[in-house]
């Protein structure tokens, strides 16, 4: 069956399902590959929406994995660094935001007298492509290595390291085409762009029977589903829509105004070699001219010395009496 569903691309709507824990706990297992008991939404001063040129949503998570040791299994706490974006952003921003995550002494681990802090996964939703990179979804991580480039075991284990690295996923959501080959790209389907309906990008049309099988998926959908027959989020995305239309109405006015710039800078480059030409054939010129007078100067003075007068030699060449007269000093 068809749903109409809420887009999450949007921030209101990203931040609606994320702050349902089941939500969160069906998202961040799929992109941290593990199981996630628990999860908490970390209060900080850089949550919700910031609302700037360039528009980031941020969200902090404590997760509680759950791994095996060996023949133990262990439950750790992972922080999980969220950045969404719609726009192509600077990674000064991501940088700048990672930064201040480092120096929070709220994320150092409880009842740790060395200042160890908790290991940290960086999540970075994009609505654009980066670079060439063909992978709709990619994880940088970061091992620990000798001298000879061997891995050294637990070495990422180790608080020391685990304090001062930390691992990223990178999504691209402009790639999500339908296609579904794990779970977590069935997790992420529910933003692939290619199912909006209609000339709004505030509603997808998904074929819910695709998840019928899948208890945390249609939990997901029936959340999208309440959040577009919401007139409280309705309006909220109508926001959105106004203020990234406002943003692509100035990026459109400043890329007509760099394309005038550039069609002006080249004219004047065209214009400023036209006269460096000219200027050349007017050098070129002047060195003619000045090597023809040379050339009927040495002509006079021979005239001369043959016994000829200046106006026979005027009358001969056509050149001026007086010109003839120079050439002779």
């Amino acid at each position: 069956m068809i749903i109409h569903v809420a887009n999450p691309i949007y921030d209101s709507v990203f931040k609606y399902i994320m702050e349902d824990e089941r939500i969160a706990k069906t998202m961040l297992s799929a992109l941290l590959k593990k199981e996630v008991v628990h999860v908490t939404v970390r209060p900080h001063e850089y949550s919700n929406t910031t609302r700037d040129t360039l528009s980031m949503f941020r969200i902090d998570f404590a997760a509680t994995v759950r791994e095996r040791e060996g023949n133990e299994i262990k439950d750790r706490i992972v922080l999980i660094e969220l950045q969404k974006t719609w726009l192509n952003t600077e990674t000064l921003r991501f940088r700048q935001y990672l930064g201040a995550q480092y120096s929070n002494k709220n994320n150092i681990r409880e009842a740790e007298d060395k200042g160890f802090a908790y290991p940290m996964v960086a999540v970075y939703l994009l609505g654009h492509r980066v670079g060439n990179i063909k992978e709709p979804i990619v994880y940088v991580n970061h091992d620990v290595f000798d001298y000879n480039g061997n891995v050294v075991e637990d070495g990422n284990m180790e608080p020391f390291v685990e304090s001062l690295t930390h691992n990223s996923i990178i999504v691209q959501i402009p790639l999500l085409h339908g296609n579904v080959n794990n779970r977590l790209e069935k997790v992420l389907s529910v933003f692939d762009q290619t199912l909006v309906d209609g000339d709004t990008q505030q509603v997808l049309k998904i074929d819910e029977d695709k998840f019928a099988d899948d208890n945390d998926m249609l939990y997901v959908l029936h959340k999208l589903t309440a959040a577009a027959a919401n007139s409280e989020m309705r309006q909220d995305m109508n926001v959105e829509d106004e203020y990234y239309k406002a943003i692509e109405d100035r990026d459109t006015a400043i890329m007509q105004r760099d394309k005038m710039l550039k069609e002006r800078d080249c004219k004047m480059a065209q214009m400023d070699e036209r006269l460096s030409q000219q200027s050349e054939q007017l050098s070129q010129q002047s060195e003619q001219l000045s090597q023809q007078s040379e050339q009927l100067r040495n002509m006079a003075k021979a005239l001369f010395v043959n016994g000829l007068s200046v106006e026979q030699i005027s009358n001969m060449t056509g050149i001026d009496i007086d010109i003839i007269a120079k050439f002779l000093g």
